[in-house]
């Protein structure tokens, strides 16, 4: 049976001074069912982290245009968008005197293919119904010390250093990525980019629940945000997320013998 995706991107500029993420969905301009979804969490003070943030999507939309599925790797094409993405920023610094910094996550689609990779604390999920499938780690000081055993990921979310980050995009080091991929996504699957200013405020499990109860996805991300906003309680971060559910298309009924018209 044919596969459609139901996507949804959305953001809250929180209770900051300025939205600082940037979220996207990106067919392939040539289409072939080719999408790539991105989140960018950008940091730096006023209007730096705007710069960041604005640099990721830019180079990936421009690397996705001139992408060609039958001869190019989905790998490359992600690092080659981060990497770049990465010297840009760097390069900005000299021109806006800013420190500008991001976040990077980003899932590539094509037909039998999904591949992802991120560098910072911005996640992926993958989702089948309520189960979760696969999370990304955070590079961040706090989920280290998760990995390690010597706190818990609850004891992770109100860490006093829970926002230092191991790498980022626009940093002195090149950044860390991460990568993942799976062979033939089934109806079924969800794939979440989300930045931290969401994620903090829902286990794996909640977030699979909402996801899967949700009619579409334009009701999660609704419900999701909404929930965050509220649990903030007037303190909360730009929040983003993207949403890619992946549904059966139905067959459309033919018959052999259509009816007669009526005289």
């Amino acid at each position: 049976m044919p596969i459609s995706i139901d996507a949804c991107v959305a953001q809250h500029q929180g209770d900051r001074r300025e939205q600082q993420d940037r979220a996207v969905i990106l067919p392939h301009p040539k289409g072939g069912g080719v999408t790539l979804a991105v989140v960018a969490d950008g940091m730096g003070g006023h209007t730096g982290g705007v710069i960041a943030a604005q640099q990721v999507i830019h180079t990936a939309r421009n690397n996705l245009e001139r992408f060609s599925a039958r001869t190019e790797s989905a790998r490359v094409l992600l690092e080659s968008s981060i990497n770049e993405a990465h010297m840009l920023i760097k390069a900005s610094r000299f021109i806006n005197e800013k420190d500008p910094h991001s976040t990077a996550v980003m899932l590539l689609l094509q037909p039998g293919k999904a591949c992802w990779a991120h560098c910072g604390d911005s996640r992926f999920y993958h989702f089948h119904g309520d189960r979760l499938v696969f999370r990304s780690t955070d590079h961040s000081y706090v989920e280290q010390l998760v990995v390690q055993g010597k706190i818990t990921a609850e004891q992770a979310l109100t860490h006093p250093n829970r926002n230092i980050l191991l790498t980022s995009l626009g940093g002195v080091e090149p950044p860390k990525i991460a990568y993942g991929e799976l062979e033939e996504p089934q109806a079924g699957d969800t794939f979440v980019l989300c930045s931290d200013g969401l994620w903090a405020y829902f286990s794996d499990q909640e977030l699979a629940w909402v996801i899967n109860g949700a009619t579409s996805a334009r009701e999660a991300s609704e419900l999701l945000v909404g929930r965050a906003r509220s649990l903030a309680n007037g303190d909360g971060d730009n929040l983003s997320l993207t949403i890619l559910k992946l549904i059966d298309v139905p067959a459309q009924k033919t018959t052999l013998f259509p009816p007669k018209p009526s005289k």
